[in-house]
């Protein structure tokens, strides 16, 4: 997600040089590299020219202490300036409406509307658990749309509210909001059809369907690699919707970062919501102070540690902290319980994107699905072996490594190398005998403690 961007930003870091303080002189060479790499992030001009008089005011004169470099020092404005361009913090779903609370869903076609209704009413569902959740699809023109949000929801767990392409958009989302009403529904989130492109009847229909059901949310969802067209399709609907935020998808596909950047400026609407990824879990809430740090290679410890709390299970925690507390080891079982989990958090890469500094610049280097590849390898040469060998590896000689090797469509050579990952596992696990996992989860906790609210 925007290496481009963090590689530049990385390298202007690294190439000022200054005295006692920062002045017009010493960062001229900075600013003109910060507009050449906003401009190649195809971020729009008129917020690069902002941007950059905003930084060259506020940095100029400033002092540097001792425990920075002046390249550190000018990189703290920046890094000031960008969370404040793209909107300073979270901007939430505002939720507080009689019931139902009506989710309006808007953009052009191929951008990923359907998919981040899925993906939005399953992050609903797991924040408001007492909530119930009414998904409908107004989108009468694509094949298959609303078949493919009927699956979305059955995924997620929320209730669909059935609908026809031989109906009209306006009356679908009115039947839903009626069904709603009397189903007791806390929320009902609307699907509605794209475009390839904007044209006045796709507005005329999606500006009726908005006074029909009166949304409290507007979404404006657009696909982040479109870049300054992004910018430009997101102020066309600005002026047609009363919008209330942006979502923007395919953040993990986009090198650049010009659409999240510009989007606030220019349409004065915050970005709520991130889709990273095609799995139903992809969707984030967007916190401009950690994708600022990201893009400046800070890392993005608060979100990693966020994953980390949503992603270990806390009940098999704790019985691998009891049971490596009774003395008993750390086995197979355990190691191929602790990947599961690893996955929960989003995969290795992406644990490792979050990491600041060297680990995250590592990260970079992976070529993409290599270590989702590698981890599936591991799951399956631990699938391949009996009872008996995960709960004492010490069983496992030359005879049954070739066995195993050949259940999983492996080598010996990589069964090899996946025990030797086991047991540097196991020795980590040992150090941690005294709480295991649990020592894990409280410092987990007591971090998740320190961040804002």
């Amino acid at each position: 997600m925007l290496d481009n961007l963090s590689n530049r930003f990385s390298q202007i870091s690294k190439n000022l040089r200054g005295q006692a303080r920062l002045s017009e002189d010493n960062i001229k060479d900075a600013l003109r590299e910060v507009r050449m790499a906003l401009l190649e992030a195809d971020v729009a001009l008129p917020v690069v020219k902002q941007f950059v008089a905003n930084v060259k005011e506020r940095a100029v004169g400033q002092e540097i202490t001792d425990s920075l470099t002046p390249g550190q020092a000018f990189i703290g404005v920046v890094n000031q300036a960008l969370t404040e361009l793209m909107g300073k913090e979270n901007s939430s779903l505002n939720l507080a409406a009689v019931p139902p609370a009506v989710i309006l869903m808007a953009g052009l076609q191929g951008a990923g509307k359907t998919t981040t209704v899925g993906k939005l009413s399953r992050l609903l569902k797991a924040e408001h658990t007492k909530k119930k959740i009414l998904v409908v699809s107004a989108d009468v023109y694509r094949p298959a749309a609303i078949e493919q949000l009927k699956l979305l929801a059955g995924q997620v767990g929320v209730d669909f509210f059935p609908s026809d392409i031989s109906q009209q958009p306006v009356a679908i989302a009115a039947a839903a909001l009626d069904y709603a009403k009397k189903h007791f529904y806390d929320v009902l989130m609307v699907d509605t059809a794209g475009r390839l492109a904007i044209d006045e009847m796709m507005m005329a229909e999606i500006k009726a369907v908005h006074a029909a059901i009166n949304p409290v949310e507007t979404l404006f969802v657009v696909d982040a690699m479109q870049g300054q067209d992004a910018v430009n399709t997101a102020q066309a609907f600005n002026e047609a919707l009363p919008l209330t935020g942006v979502i923007l998808t395919k953040m993990d596909g986009d090198s650049r970062g010009g659409a999240a950047l510009s989007v606030r400026h220019i349409t004065g609407k915050p970005i709520k919501f991130i889709g990273v990824g095609e799995k139903i879990t992809g969707l984030e809430p967007f916190h401009p102070d950690r994708l600022a740090s990201r893009i400046l290679g800070m890392g993005d410890v608060l979100s990693l540690i966020e994953d980390v709390q949503k992603g270990i299970d806390e009940e098999t925690a704790q019985q691998m902290a009891k049971k490596l507390h009774k003395g008993k080891g750390f086995d197979l079982n355990d190691f191929k319980a602790q990947i599961q989990q690893m996955r929960n958090m989003g995969g290795i890469e992406s644990i490792m994107s979050k990491l600041p500094g060297d680990m995250g610049q590592m990260a970079k280097q992976v070529p993409e699905g290599t270590a989702e590849k590698a981890m599936g390898q591991v799951e399956a040469i631990i699938n391949s072996m009996t009872a008996k060998e995960r709960a004492n590896p010490a069983l496992i000689k030359a005879s049954r490594k070739r066995r195993i090797a050949l259940g999983s469509g492996t080598s010996v050579q990589e069964v090899n190398k996946m025990l030797k990952q086991f047991e540097q596992s196991q020795k980590m696990m040992k150090s941690l005998t005294k709480g295991g996992m649990g020592k894990l989860m409280r410092m987990a906790k007591g971090m998740k403690g320190m961040m804002p609210q």
